[in-house]
């Protein structure tokens, strides 16, 4: 009898661990990613740049392409450069702007990526989606998955620990996203990939259960492996949804309110998830979720992040906005101002000081 199953789009290669770039030039070499060793890398000015001195002796077939930003235009002109190289793979070294661009660039010009992470700032390392910066704001651009993912936790060690707290934010969100899924599923139908959901929540999990700190190797690669798996399970579904609902929606108000003034992409995220956990009646959840989150040094309301509480309540309202369609614990309860204020003060009760 033959297995009747699905291809899953996923990496070919994941290396998560202290001193994995060490080992870069030999993922590099895989013949699945490069048969002549000609690759167009794009870095930051920032912590890619500093890497290229480490690395470049170790790959010499390597042309360097510096990116200057996370914006369509940066994606579109480094598409443009290396169109005429006959390239086997695009490697993308640096942060979630950088990768995101090569990402868009190698999807352009149909060449595999790889993606070297310097940072854990959110799940895009591993997504089938490049976040670019464009006229109207921000756009998500459908890619392919990376063909390889290496994350160096030395070098995540020596970037700014704000960007591991993001990271923790927006892993932790998959919880309160995979419910509004799941919500979605009761009340309209909408259909749920199982797999992908469980990938999703049991990431956020792994991050929200694990006993460790910002400081620590195995919370670092707990949480390293959370975001990978969770990018992978958006290429399940073939969407957002395993990590995406009221909790993106209330980031992405923030975002387009107070453009000047947003946070970043996992605070607000985590908080957001927070209080989408409380407003769907897991309150028990919802102050489990914030005692983490403070504990990893995240705000769980908005004034830790230089909002007032009207300015939060109008986020909230205005969240389902951003994204039609989408349904979630928001467009549930279709709540309105008074409302929420009501709902926020008692949540604010409810997590304590």
């Amino acid at each position: 009898m033959p297995v009747l199953t699905r291809l899953i789009p996923s990496p070919v290669v994941v290396d998560i661990r202290p001193g994995a770039l060490d080992d870069l030039a030999c993922v590099l070499a895989d013949e699945r990613i490069s048969q002549s060793g000609r690759l167009a890398i794009a870095v930051s000015g920032g912590s890619g740049a500093r890497l290229r001195e480490r690395i470049a002796p170790s790959l010499p077939g390597a042309s360097w392409y510096e990116v200057g930003g996370g914006t369509i235009d940066d994606a579109v002109r480094l598409a443009s450069d290396i169109k005429a190289g006959h390239y086997d793979a695009v490697v993308g070294l640096g942060g979630g702007k950088i990768i995101d661009c090569a990402k868009f660039a190698a999807a352009r010009v149909g060449l595999p990526l790889v993606a070297v992470a310097t940072n854990l700032a959110h799940d895009g390392l591993c997504s089938p989606v490049a976040t670019l910066d464009n006229d109207a704001g921000r756009g998500s651009y459908g890619v392919p998955n990376p063909i390889a993912v290496v994350i160096d936790l030395n070098v995540i060690r020596e970037a700014p620990v704000r960007f591991v707290r993001s990271g923790i934010g927006d892993a932790i969100s998959n919880i309160s996203a995979v419910a509004d899924w799941e919500l979605a599923n009761r009340v309209n139908g909408e259909k749920i990939d199982g797999l992908a959901a469980a990938m999703a929540r049991q990431a956020g999990e792994a991050v929200l259960r694990h006993p460790g700190g910002v400081g620590d190797d195995g919370f670092l690669q707990v949480l390293a492996e959370a975001l990978v798996l969770t990018g992978i399970a958006m290429s399940v579904s073939g969407d957002s949804r395993p990590s995406s609902g009221a909790c993106h929606e209330i980031n992405h108000a923030f975002d387009l309110l107070y453009p000047k003034r947003a946070a970043a992409h996992g605070e607000q995220c985590g908080l957001g998830a927070a209080f989408a956990m409380y407003l769907r009646g897991a309150h028990e959840e919802s102050v489990y979720m914030a005692e983490v989150l403070r504990r990893h040094g995240l705000p769980v309301t908005p004034d830790e992040i230089g909002f007032t509480v009207d300015e939060f309540v109008r986020a909230v309202e205005f969240a389902p906005e951003t994204r039609p369609g989408r349904y979630t614990i928001l467009e549930h309860l279709d709540i309105k101002t008074n409302q929420i204020k009501d709902i926020y003060a008692d949540y604010v009760k409810a997590i304590g000081s």
